[in-house]
């Protein structure tokens, strides 16, 4: 017999709504959380759908997801249609199984079964949704933020269900982010014939020790919460490929993952300030993808301890790795935010797939959370 986190999320899994688009998948859910008593607010932007729902007052509990997907690649290098979900071996596979339908509906069991047993329960409950995580994230949880920041109408405590777990559900929480910065940096020079190099002006012998210095220097040292910030190469271009014309320009495209230790604005300063010492002649685009959050131990990270601890019986290690999340977002709001979700080796693969126990059992850590905060 299928239990219900799994119905929930096979039917799901069944939409392919490729980010950003949603294709019903919220309308599914708003209708199993109007039956629980949730008032329901809809904030679409563009081709985004997000929602708010949100039951009883007090202090706030959010759980906060995704209902969009990534591309599945190639379908044939899947053992199965991957919007067509599975089960073998009590493993559930399909896009999205882990990242993150699956917590999805593990997030709505939990709260239908705390509500069954606690109608009356003290704190508000509440969802936000949203079908714009994993492309640009620009018209989903941030516009849902501003909506619920120009009513005054906070966050206390997060939850966001991104799989944030390695071997077992619960053996690592996230407890904060990095911030990324990405600077698109283009090097000017003279294009010309290659055989008469003194008549050109070669951008990429210019910028080689210049993206040799940048990548040199020592932006912080990191501290107890946070690893020191690193800058990557992410793309590097140069000319048409053509063996015999020294390019014009020299494309490098570096992104930051940054600590708390360190502003944007002071990375820019660095990196501009190496950039001007070294005579060229250059432009550089920024985008801020998100500033770094964490959340100190208090009611929120002691509470999904607890909770892990009841089942593991273990304690979780606290996490700040990894790339980003729409908790970044909510951080803007001053709340508590704890990323527990399923495991993360096969997101975005081929064959992506989540264990049924596991399933069952974040849904159990969900449902003990609510009763340790709000019973």
């Amino acid at each position: 017999m299928i239990c219900p986190i799994t119905k929930l999320a096979q039917r799901l899994i069944r939409i392919p709504s490729l980010s950003p688009q949603d294709l019903g998948c919220q309308d599914i859910i708003i209708k199993r959380l109007r039956k629980i008593g949730f008032q329901i607010k809809v904030i679409n932007i563009k081709d985004t759908k997000n929602f708010w729902a949100f039951r009883g007052s007090g202090k706030t509990l959010t759980f906060a997801g995704h209902t969009d997907v990534v591309s599945p690649g190639e379908e044939k290098d899947w053992h199965s249609n991957p919007f067509d979900p599975i089960i073998k071996n009590g493993v559930l596979f399909g896009r999205g199984s882990s990242d993150m339908k699956g917590a999805l509906s593990s997030m709505i069991i939990a709260t239908e079964r705390f509500i069954n047993k606690f109608p009356n329960h003290t704190g508000r409950l509440s969802f936000l949704i949203t079908s714009d995580e994993e492309s640009h994230a620009s018209n989903g949880t941030i516009k849902v933020v501003e909506y619920l920041t120009s009513r005054n109408d906070m966050i206390d405590y997060c939850i966001v269900g991104e799989p944030s777990s390695t071997f077992i559900v619960g053996d690592v929480i996230k407890n904060g982010r990095r911030g990324s910065i990405t600077a698109n940096l283009t090097i000017y020079g003279i294009q010309g014939h290659i055989a008469y190099p003194d008549l050109a002006d070669n951008p990429i012998h210019k910028g080689l020790p210049i993206i040799l210095k940048i990548l040199s220097v020592k932006l912080d040292n990191g501290n107890n919460f946070f690893s020191p910030t690193i800058i990557n190469i992410a793309n590097i271009h140069a000319g048409d490929g053509t063996n015999n014309i020294i390019p014009g320009t020299l494309f490098v495209q570096f992104n930051i993952r940054f600590s708390t230790e360190i502003s944007d604005l002071e990375i820019k300063e660095k990196i501009t300030d190496i950039l001007n010492k070294n005579n060229i002649n250059y432009t550089i685009k920024w985008f801020l993808s998100g500033q770094p959050f964490f959340t100190k131990k208090g009611i929120l990270v002691d509470t999904v301890i607890k909770s892990i601890m009841h089942f593991n019986k273990k304690a979780p290690i606290l996490s700040t790795s990894g790339g980003t999340s729409d908790g970044r977002f909510i951080a803007l709001m001053g709340s508590e935010i704890v990323e527990l979700g399923l495991t993360n080796n096969t997101i975005h693969k081929v064959n992506e797939c989540v264990k049924i126990c596991d399933l069952q059992l974040l849904s159990r850590m969900y449902e003990n959370i609510m009763i340790e905060l709000f019973t």
